[in-house]
């Protein structure tokens, strides 16, 4: 049976490795809002860029230009943003993990 000094100490512990990942996942999140508010703002400066060149293309041909020109802009942009909202998000899982991972690593050794 274990004693209050040991169970007290593994409780201890565990608050701390909660306290630490949700330290870790705040952060985190705080960073993915961050670059999807980077990531909006410019997608809107971008669209109205385009916009404006649009209104004052002079041609057909210069109009169908801009939307095409916009739009594989536009989609490379996604998909780059996309994949760094990814790996932001599987940085998260890791560094929250991180706690107990140290602390099954220790009940199993």
């Amino acid at each position: 049976m274990m004693n209050f000094d040991s169970t007290q100490k593994m409780t201890k512990e565990a608050m701390d490795n909660m306290l630490t990942a949700y330290s870790s996942m705040t952060k985190g999140f705080q960073q993915i809002a961050a670059e999807a508010a980077d990531y909006s703002k410019k997608s809107y400066e971008d669209s109205a860029a385009a916009f404006e060149k649009l209104v004052t293309a002079k041609s057909l041909d210069k109009a169908f230009e801009v939307q095409s020109d916009y739009a594989k802009t536009s989609y490379e942009g996604f998909v780059a943003q996309a994949t760094k909202m990814g790996e932001l998000y599987t940085d998260l899982a890791k560094e929250a993990y991180k706690p107990f991972e140290d602390a099954v690593a220790k009940a199993t050794a």
